[in-house]
């Protein structure tokens, strides 16, 4: 590696941030301004000059999708796999299996659901969510609050406890106690514990400080305590820490998170360094312009570097299906023989959005990929790899070997590939089987052999997908073994692991957190799930409105916003109003279709209000001796009333302008008319031409 081209392609801020020496540094990395690449050409650099043994880094992330691209892009950059990159979790778990082999202690069982257990010491209480239990201690586990003390915390963070917060608190102690009796340890408790050996051992500590004294850690604005004091365990007197974040994208506050970590970090600190990198390399100008209008800032938080795109829609749609028929048509209309599926996805705040959305896309015979569902953990075949690999006595870079070899034959999977070999006690392992840096890449594309059936394709698929999982393992663990290998993919939720195809995606805001996308589609943006209706608090409010922040900035070239003046709950309908935030998005998309492009929304709304005559500034724009848009505004006004809806959200004065201009007086010359969709054309088409026609009469 050439230490001055690691520096090529990055900005003023890029470079100091990837050159910075000495204490710790704090990079504040709003949304597509590059940080993966600052964190990898970081490393890069630092072992290119000789200031790092790349055997000594240390890189934490959230998510394995995360890790695997930090890996990924270290290997672009000419580093092998030294670098150890994972979860908090991942990392806690091998830490911990490793000193309980050395020490002879046989590891206990991981609980990785806690529900059935909490349950069972709820004795069936009737009315309360066993799952609402779970979560609120999960909450108060993440903060280091004892069961002692919960109830003080709960009313300080105003947490609406499913029981009575000294009853939860109880549960919490009985929860741990029959979790001691089981020997049985959750998510959590990893954590704990690797914190708590690295304290009472301080000989255990020296020799994990020195393995790990290069600390980098991805998304810094989601560490929550516990994983705070883990990280400080690991990091002991040293000072070569490197942390990455973005307030504005801190959205699990609800689950433990704890953001001030990240923006109170250099005032704890002072001998840290903050660097803040502001230029945006992944949306255009108007999706940034309606980023900030979401934040609700006075200036748009982050600069971009692409030309100019296409304005961002807002519609209302009568009802939550014709919202899913709709984005249907969207949908298909942007699919190019040049734009794949993949290139676009559906965002909701809630899962349950997303039910009628998925109707919708397949019925229109559009593929579709819901994150977060079950995924190839989930499947027979992989359960089948992992009980075998798990039996005592396995070698497990050859099983993994097999299992490769297996699949790029097409032949039957790794059971059958290992009996084969069982006998054949002479082929031992060469001495390069060995080196963690020769290991063979995981299997490719399974799908070549067109006599394989729908079903052998998803098998295959699936252990494709489970072999990218062990090769991983190994780079992180040092001594890999089978059982450990299980335990670690115990760390990983079955919905996590998703399989490649072209399909539009399906997610959560959360669930989209981390990814982008050329197409973004949000829907559903009414009161009640932007922001959702448990927010209460101030900061619970805040972070709704970031959350509505990330999933604007994972669109690259296009956004689309949606709402249903009328969505059905089982079998209830419900009126609904649009979201408190589309009033700012609908002034930025308002001056953004006038020509604007505005860094500051509220001065350029300031601005454009200020220039018109002071009796049209309150409430609206006419056009001089203009009946025809006399007619149509008036017209949207009764007819907004009559929705119970604000009237922008039917069309906007640019829309209204458009059909005062062209007075289309057909239904296709109205679909011509920019801001008026498929959607909007079969509801309102008729009633337009004829509000048209009796103005030109």
């Amino acid at each position: 590696m050439d230490a001055e081209s690691l520096l090529d392609g990055l900005n003023e801020q890029q470079v100091a941030a990837v050159t910075h020496q000495g204490g710790p540094l704090v990079v504040l990395a709003g949304a597509g301004s590059g940080k993966t690449r600052v964190l990898t050409r970081r490393i890069a650099h630092r072992v290119a000059t000789d200031q790092t043994d790349p055997r000594r880094v240390l890189a934490l992330t959230f998510t394995r999708k995360a890790a695997a691209e930090l890996r990924g892009r270290l290997r672009h950059l000419g580093l092998r796999d030294d670098v150890v990159a994972g979860t908090f979790h991942g990392i806690a778990l091998t830490q911990l299996r490793q000193r309980w082999a050395d020490r002879g202690i046989a590891p206990p069982a991981l609980l990785d659901r806690k529900y059935r257990l909490v349950s069972q010491l709820m004795s069936r209480r009737q009315g309360v969510e066993a799952l609402d239990v779970v979560s609120e201690i999960e909450w108060a586990r993440a903060r280091l609050v004892t069961p002692e003390q919960y109830p003080a915390a709960a009313e300080l963070a105003g947490r609406n406890s499913p029981i009575a917060p000294a009853e939860l608190g109880e549960l919490m102690h009985r929860f741990a106690q029959e979790k001691r009796q089981r020997r049985v340890v959750d998510f959590d408790d990893l954590l704990a514990l690797a914190t708590r050996d690295l304290l009472v051992d301080p000989e255990y500590a020296a020799a994990v400080r020195w393995r790990h004294r290069h600390l980098y850690v991805d998304e810094f604005q989601d560490v929550n305590p516990l994983q705070f004091e883990l990280l400080k365990a690991w990091r002991g007197d040293g000072d070569d820490l490197f942390v990455v974040g973005d307030p504005n994208q801190a959205i699990y506050g609800w689950n433990g998170a704890d953001p001030n970590l990240l923006r109170t970090f250099a005032r704890r600190e002072p001998a840290s360094t903050v660097i803040e990198l502001k230029e945006n390399y992944r949306s255009t100008p108007q999706i940034l312009a309606a980023a900030g209008a979401a934040l609700g800032e006075r200036k748009a938080p982050l600069e971009a570097h692409r030309s100019d795109g296409s304005v961002p829609t807002i519609t209302a749609y009568p009802t939550d299906q014709d919202e899913a028929q709709g984005i249907a048509e969207t949908i298909r209309r942007a699919k190019t023989a040049d734009r794949p599926w993949a290139d676009q996805a559906v965002l909701v705040r809630t899962n349950a959005q997303l039910v009628p959305i998925e109707q919708a896309l397949v019925a229109a015979g559009i593929p579709v990929r819901v994150r977060g569902g079950s995924g190839p953990l989930a499947s027979t075949e992989v359960k089948t790899e992992l009980r075998a690999l798990g039996r005592p006595g396995v070698d497990l870079t050859m099983a993994i070997r097999a299992l490769d070899e297996s699949l790029r034959l097409n032949r039957s999977p790794f059971e059958t590939a290992l009996a084969e070999r069982a006998d054949d006690v002479s082929s031992a392992p060469t001495e390069d089987e060995h080196e963690p840096n020769s290991r063979p890449t995981p299997a490719g594309r399974l799908d070549e052999d067109q006599t394989l059936t729908p079903a052998e394709i998803e098998r295959r698929q699936n252990l494709a997908a489970f072999s990218r999982l062990a090769h991983e393992y190994l780079t992180i663990d040092p001594a890999p073994t089978g059982p450990g290998l299980v335990a670690w993919v115990g760390t990983i939720s079955a919905g996590e692991v998703q399989l490649d195809g072209d399909a539009v995606e399906l997610a959560t805001f959360h669930g989209a957190k981390g990814l982008e996308w050329p197409i973004v589609h949000l829907a559903g943006l009414e009161q009640g799930f932007v922001p959702i209706s448990y927010a209460k608090t101030a900061e619970q409010i805040a972070e709704e409105q970031r959350l509505l922040y990330v999933g604007i900035t994972r669109a690259e070239l296009e956004l689309h916003l949606s709402w249903a003046a009328e969505r059905t709950f089982g079998t209830r309908s419900a009126k609904r109003q649009p979201s408190p935030h589309l009033g700012r998005l609908q002034s930025a998309v308002d001056l953004l279709q006038r020509g604007h492009r505005p860094l500051d929304w509220r001065a350029e709304v300031a601005r454009s209000r200020g220039a018109l005559p002071p009796k049209s500034r309150p409430n609206r724009t006419l056009a001089p001796d203009d009946p025809t848009f006399d007619a149509l505004h008036t017209w949207r006004r009764n007819r907004a009333r009559a929705a119970d809806v604000p009237p922008f959200v039917l069309f906007t004065d640019q829309t209204l302008r458009a059909l005062a201009d062209r007075r289309p007086s057909t239904r296709s010359q109205l679909a011509a008319t920019p801001g008026i969709g498929p959607a909007k054309l079969e509801r309102y088409g008729d009633e337009l031409l004829e509000v048209l026609r009796r103005v030109g009469s």
